[in-house]
């Protein structure tokens, strides 16, 4: 992406200022960190162009601007996402200490809730993630998405009762589900299926994210011995054409939490990323291996989302 100018100037400077809340609102209204750089980069041309001399409130300028624009491209990618082939995954980013260290700010930008904030309206989504994660008022949410405060206050409802509804909260302990990650990550590569089954939970659910690009499940894969089957054969079997002595897998930081990154001798992989349930098992597994969704992790810089 083509960075702002550096230039010492006041508008480059108030744009620098907010840029990594732009981002940070643009990639959970998208799910997507390449459409989130686009967006972050329209908003800069809008703002370079604008008449700033009537901007009282730059944040709630930009604000407005980063948010319209996150809904214009969710229409216009929704289409694409339908006709996905295979299940439809959010494109993972390496994350930094704040955000890993939040638990709400880890949340809320989990491949798990992205997953639900898919199928929200944009608008409801746009209002979600000004609300919930980064507490704006009713008023100040009706400016940026340009509608009335009452019109918010029922897509905020609507969203929060969706969301409640398929994302239970349960307070997580991050040591623990760090260590629930290195010791399935351990078993899986020492092919250990009886540790595999006491670290995945009873109706545990494996999605697999090719986009038709990479050979991967169709469809979920559910349950407990079926998932602890499939990972045991990891360290065992070749993945993408790359054999298991080829393959390096890094445990870092993913969207927040816990996470697993496949390396090749020339490219990345595939991310793995886990949901918990209230006793600390894994309830779900997110594997991206589609290779156009890997180019912010392949990059190896890491985003500040908190």
């Amino acid at each position: 992406m083509t960075q702002p100018q550096q230039a010492a100037g006041p508008d480059q400077l108030a744009f620098q200022q907010y840029r990594t809340l732009l981002f940070s609102v643009a990639y959970r209204i998208l799910g997507s960190a390449a459409d989130a750089e686009d967006v972050v980069q329209d908003a800069w041309l809008k703002w370079s162009a604008a008449d700033r001399s009537q901007v009282a409130d730059p944040k709630a300028y930009l604000t407005r601007i980063i948010s319209n624009l996150s809904m214009e491209r969710l229409r216009s990618t929704r289409h694409q996402r339908e006709a996905y082939v295979g299940p439809w995954l959010p494109e993972p980013v390496l994350t930094g200490p704040d955000t890993a260290d939040g638990v709400a700010a880890a949340d809320s930008v989990s491949m798990a809730l992205l997953v639900v904030l898919e199928t929200l309206s944009p608008l409801e989504r746009a209002v979600f993630v000004l609300k919930e994660v980064f507490a704006f008022s009713h008023a100040e949410i009706a400016e940026a998405v340009e509608r009335s405060e009452p019109a918010v206050r029922q897509a905020a409802h609507r969203a929060r009762e969706h969301v409640q509804a398929r994302r239970p909260r349960f307070t997580a302990d991050r040591a623990r589900q760090r260590d629930v990650t290195e010791r399935f990550f351990a078993a899986a590569t020492g092919g250990d299926i009886n540790t595999l089954m006491e670290l995945l939970s009873p109706d545990v659910t494996l999605w697999t994210d090719g986009g038709g690009k990479v050979r991967q499940a169709l469809k979920p894969v559910v349950g407990l011995e079926t998932v602890a089957r499939w990972f045991s054969a990891l360290g065992t079997v070749a993945y993408q054409g790359v054999e298991p002595g080829q393959m390096r897998a890094e445990l870092t930081s993913i969207n927040g939490g816990p996470g697993v990154v496949f390396h090749g001798p020339d490219r990345v992989l595939a991310t793995m990323t886990f949901d918990f349930d209230p006793e600390g098992r894994i309830s779900a597994i997110h594997n991206v291996a589609n290779p156009d969704k890997l180019r912010a992790v392949a990059d190896g810089s890491r985003h500040q989302l908190g």
